[in-house]
């Protein structure tokens, strides 16, 4: 029987306390990820997010808004994230840029509402970010909505991604979907804030442990 592609990579997103970077860690997570915008829901301060790499044991991947270049490197250095994940209307040579200022992973994200707006963001960053972040389409909210992004428009743009360039599925994912998830999209990465959560910031234990299990067992292939 052939093998199967191997499994995705786990991020739990939207971290408020370090107790729960300890859980992610514990549960298996490849990444933890903090919001390090001011004004979000799950916003944390630098101080707080420099403590979930020790407490997880795993990189941290520092999500922020539009921030500049100045403000992306301060983060980066006061937090320690191994990955820097620009969530806004960041333009291309603002990557450009960090790629010459450190060693962290650049991830772009995009709310996805079609396809076309995907073949132009692998265009655009294809060669100059290491990630692309689809995310769910929201007119209010940036991420963190719990609304997933059109799956059957992207599968069939899956082989469009450049071996060079991670795949992170995120949005609307949850311990139930996350296993279709992988089968249909086979990402690199899956990536989960809302969909383990008791409440706003704070996660629960079984819905994180049932999320990575859920993501990383076996693939038909």
């Amino acid at each position: 029987m052939a093998e199967g592609p191997p499994p995705p990579r786990t991020k739990i997103c939207g971290l408020t306390r370090v107790e729960d970077a300890g859980l992610a860690g514990r549960a298996g997570a490849d990444f933890v990820g903090a919001i390090l915008s001011p004004g979000f829901r799950r916003s944390v301060e630098p101080h707080t997010a420099a403590r979930f790499p020790e407490a997880s044991g795993r990189p941290l991947v520092a999500v922020t808004v539009d921030a500049d270049v100045a403000e992306l490197i301060e983060v980066a250095e006061r937090t320690g994230a191994s990955v820097l994940q620009l969530h806004g209307d960041e333009p291309v040579d603002r990557l450009a840029q960090l790629r010459n200022a450190g060693e962290w992973e650049l991830w772009k994200a995009l709310r996805v509402r079609t396809a076309d707006e995907v073949r132009a963001a692998l265009d655009r960053f294809g060669e100059a970010a290491d990630g692309l972040v689809l995310d769910g389409w929201h007119p209010e909210h940036r991420g963190g909505s719990g609304i997933r992004f059109p799956w059957d428009l992207v599968e069939p743009l899956r082989s469009e991604f450049p071996a060079s360039l991670r795949f992170i599925a995120a949005g609307g994912l949850q311990p139930d979907n996350v296993a279709e998830a992988v089968q249909r999209l086979s990402p690199d990465v899956v990536d989960v804030s809302s969909g383990v959560e008791i409440e706003h910031g704070i996660k629960d234990p079984a819905r994180v442990r049932a999320f990575i299990r859920n993501a990383t067992r076996d693939i038909p292939s």
